[in-house]
């Protein structure tokens, strides 16, 4: 696996594929958003910042399978905005590397800490976030848009 920085836009429509084929899989609805609906999310992440981040996960033969889009959202703390693996590799660790990776990068660049939202009903990704020592910060929230609860997760780097 080879992790890269990148805002080139044929990363970002990678990413926003991804996005889409995963969370349509989390979801378990057949249909998978458009490119034109999934494609906006991230690039709005690199847009509020100059120091917002993407990271995208290419297998040796360089096919892009997983990312991870990152802002700033206060003095010294990093949102993770948006995480992603492609569903063929869901449990293969692959997201635990890519986590790994982005908050080693997070710290060289003097963040202290990250922070996240990620659905309760989100199994997979709870049980990832808090194995690698992030911790559930304040009650579970509606989402503003969809609904569901969610939980705030930070992490001291």
């Amino acid at each position: 696996m080879r992790i890269t920085e990148t805002r080139a836009a044929a990363d970002i429509d990678a990413a926003a594929q991804i996005w889409a084929e995963a969370t349509a899989a989390r979801d378990g609805e057949d249909e998978v958003a458009d490119l034109a609906d999934s494609r906006p999310i991230i690039q709005r992440v690199l847009d509020r910042s100059p120091d917002s981040v993407l990271l995208l996960a290419r297998s040796e033969h360089g096919t892009p399978f997983a990312f991870a889009a990152v802002e700033p959202v206060g003095d010294r703390v990093a949102e993770l905005t948006y995480f992603g693996v492609s569903p063929h590799l869901f449990g293969r660790g692959v997201g635990k590397e890519l986590l790994r990776d982005l908050l080693h990068r997070l710290k060289a660049r003097g963040y202290d800490r990250a922070e996240l939202s990620v659905y309760t009903d989100n199994i997979r990704a709870t049980r990832l976030y808090e194995g690698l020592g992030w911790q559930p910060h304040g009650e579970a929230a509606p989402h503003r848009r969809t609904g569901k609860p969610e939980q705030r997760y930070r992490l001291s780097l």
